[in-house]
């Protein structure tokens, strides 16, 4: 008896080809946006930040055992860079903080069902967002890209709403889609390539809705990214230096981005 012809869409040999690339493409559009709005979800407050940041018992532990002489061969290097996960274990206390004040304001204003936190779903920054969502009790999203060795969803990401992409531009379309407010803490080469762009967007106005950019931590952004010599250096204009609220503590934080969103001409696609 002869075999039956198998179907394109259960072809998964196909699906997975160079062929069927733009129906991949599609798919991370489709089905994400099929599950949020079963959830009806429609923005969020998104939370960029370094992967590689520990929480503050992680950080003193290590920094702890360095300093003890328990790591052998510990270099003068590896001692500051244990000394500086200390201080971004605080801004992981200040992630968590912030996303469970913003979650518990959301729910308290009504707005629990349609504003969350989002982060990129990873470990670090990424999960002392989802952490603190989820101490708040509301849900959180997590959008994680694959990549060689990455680690599972955090923890803490809402069950269903971790979703996986295979292309970076599709996750971002997506951080981008949802953003209400974003707030990019300490981080390294894809927090940059994550909040550059959002600002690029905002500057050109391909983004035309309103959305709040809060750079968290002065400490470390005045020591990697000089915003004002941007502006000295005439490479960005006076207005573009108002797209970002520079920060260094929750509280600041919370009253820009609860008023931002409360602003009447806040929320509207364009």
């Amino acid at each position: 008896m002869a075999t039956p012809p198998s179907k394109a869409y259960e072809n998964l040999p196909f699906l997975r080809s160079r062929d069927a690339r733009i129906l991949r493409i599609l798919s991370e559009y489709l089905e994400p946006q099929s599950r949020l709005q079963r959830r009806r979800i429609r923005s969020a407050i998104v939370f960029f930040g370094a992967s590689s940041t520990l929480d503050r018992e992680q950080a003193r532990e290590r920094y702890g055992a360095i300093a003890a002489g328990q790591v052998s061969g510990a270099t003068d290097q590896e001692i500051l860079r244990a000394r500086h996960q200390l201080r971004l274990a605080e801004y992981y206390e200040d992630a968590r903080v912030l996303a469970r004040r913003v979650t518990e304001w959301a729910r308290e204003s009504g707005a629990d069902g349609e504003l969350v936190v989002c982060s990129g779903g990873g470990p670090g920054m990424m999960e002392a967002a989802n952490r603190g969502a989820a101490e708040a009790g509301g849900q959180s999203v997590g959008l994680t890209i694959s990549l060689p060795n990455e680690p599972l969803p955090n923890r803490f990401v809402s069950p269903g709403l971790a979703m996986e992409f295979r292309y970076f531009f599709m996750r971002k379309f997506w951080f981008m889609y949802l953003a209400r407010a974003l707030v990019a803490f300490p981080g390294g080469y894809g927090t940059m390539d994550e909040l550059f762009e959002v600002l690029t967007l905002l500057q050109t106005r391909k983004v035309q809705r309103p959305v709040t950019v809060i750079v968290f931590g002065r400490e470390y952004w005045d020591e990697v990214v000089n915003f004002d010599k941007l502006y000295e250096w005439g490479t960005i204009s006076e207005q573009d230096r108002k797209l970002i609220h520079l920060v260094n503590d929750v509280d600041e934080a919370f009253a820009i981005l609860t008023s931002a969103i409360t602003s009447p001409k806040a929320g509207k696609r364009g």
